[in-house]
Order: structure tokens, then C-alpha cells, then sequence
């Protein structure tokens, strides 16, 4: 129980500086638009991770589409996602799960895109392709989830683990596309779905003890050097584009 502890405490001293840096981001993206932009997107974006749990957008902090066109066909944008993240798997362990080992936790994403744009009457078609940032604060590990892994990997009937974790900044690539349709000269709405492929470094110390009901308990220490929060899965966002400038 100490290691949980202390890693909780750890956590939550830097939460109020990490919060404040959040914010200050979120601002600066969501002023972006006034400076450079063509239009921006207000968006509801949902993400189911691979071996996670579904997770949800915190509204209004999704914005996507900030940018600028660079001719009729090509543009670059950005944006930036709030979420609260159900649970993701961590990989890079000697065993593996199929359900969520992190989380619940709270998770910043900034995507950067080169965006072909597909332009019809009123509407249009974009195949969007580039690189992430994401990272999680107040960030926690799933024991339970843990746990039942660790007693599929060792076949013990009882396990209890407890690790002290490094949370670190995590960065991957993205594809999608997204359809937009104009209702008026002034805003339209849009569905986009983008395919992610990202890790952040999780190093874990500490151990686990445990043992079958008819042997003896034993403890084991362990330090999981290359453990990484995986961050693959499908995004699905709804939006609503607001035009700042002509196209």
C-alpha cells in the first residue's frame, strides 16, 4: 500500500501545475482561429482503444480544424481533445491483457495533419494524414485489471501487486478522412474518423506477491523498463465548422 501512495501523492502535487498548463494550451488553441485560421471545429470526438474501454469527450474542450489552406487541395491543421479516458492497455509487459491496465484518467490530444481536400458544391470530402501528442494526468493504474493478468501469467489463484509508475508525454500517427456538408454560408456540420497508432513510456517498479491456495505465498519484484500506455484505436468526431475567412 505505501508504493500506491506514494504514487498517488506524487501525482496529485503536480495535477494543479499540470491543469494550469492545460488550460493555458487550450486557450492558445482556441485562439488560434482569430489569427491564421480559414474555419475552426467545435467537436464532439469519442476513442475506442484497443484492449481499452470507451471513452468521452469533455465538452466543449474538443476543437478541431484549426488551420489554414495552403492551396485549393492541400491544408494544415490542428486542433486539441480533452478527454476522460476510461482505461488503456499498457504493452512492452512479459504478459499480456486484454482489458484496460491504466486509467481512469484525464488526457490532453493535439494532432498535427496534412489534409488533402476533396471540394464539391456545398459539401466536402478530406483524406487527412500526420502525427500526435497526447498525455495523461492524474494518471492511475487499473489493479484490478493488474492483478488478474498477473494471475494468468503465473497461475496463481491469489495475486496483489503494487508499482510506483514514471507518467511520461506519449506521441504517434494518425490517418482519416473526414465528409462536411455546409447549411449555411456561415457554419455546416462534419463526421470524421481517424485511425491512431501511438505509445507513451510508463516505466513500472515495484512487484507482486501472491500464490496457489494450497502452496505458500511468495513475493516477486519486477521493473518493466519498456512498459508503454498503448495508445491505438478508431476516434469518431461530430462537428460543427465555423468559417473565419474565404476558401
Amino acid at each position: 500500500m505505501k508504493i500506491r501512495q506514494w504514487t498517488r501523492f506524487k501525482y496529485l502535487s503536480k495535477k494543479r501545475k499540470t491543469m494550469k498548463r492545460i488550460l493555458l494550451l487550450l486557450i492558445l488553441v482556441a485562439a488560434a482561429p482569430a489569427a491564421f485560421s480559414q474555419s475552426v471545429g467545435l467537436s464532439f470526438s469519442y476513442f475506442i482503444p484497443r484492449n481499452g474501454d470507451f471513452s468521452t469527450p469533455i465538452s466543449p474542450f474538443s476543437i478541431r480544424g484549426v488551420g489554414f489552406d495552403i492551396n485549393r487541395f492541400l491544408a494544415l491543421e490542428t486542433g486539441a481533445s480533452l478527454y476522460r479516458m476510461s482505461g488503456l492497455n499498457i504493452i512492452g509487459l512479459p504478459f499480456e491483457s486484454t482489458s484496460s491496465l491504466t486509467g481512469p484518467n484525464f488526457t490532453i490530444f493535439i494532432p498535427a495533419e496534412l489534409v488533402f481536400q476533396i471540394k464539391g458544391k456545398g459539401m466536402s470530402f478530406d483524406i487527412k494524414g500526420g502525427g500526435f501528442f497526447f498525455y495523461a494526468f492524474d494518471q492511475q493504474l487499473n489493479y484490478g485489471n493488474m492483478d488478474k493478468a498477473l494471475r494468468k501469467y503465473t497461475g496463481w489463484d491469489v495475486v496483489n501487486s503494487q508499482f510506483a509508475f514514471d507518467n511520461r508525454p506519449g506521441f504517434g500517427y494518425t490517418v482519416g478522412f473526414e465528409f462536411s456538408v455546409d447549411v449555411t454560408s456561415q457554419w455546416g456540420i462534419s463526421l470524421e474518423t481517424n485511425y491512431l497508432m501511438g505509445e507513451a513510456s510508463i516505466p513500472l517498479t515495484g512487484g507482486y506477491s501472491g500464490g496457489t491456495l494450497t502452496g505458500t505465498n511468495t513475493t516477486v519484484q519486477a521493473e518493466y523498463k519498456d512498459a508503454k500506455v498503448d495508445y491505438t484505436g478508431l476516434e469518431f468526431s461530430i462537428g460543427i465548422n465555423f468559417k473565419t475567412g474565404r476558401r
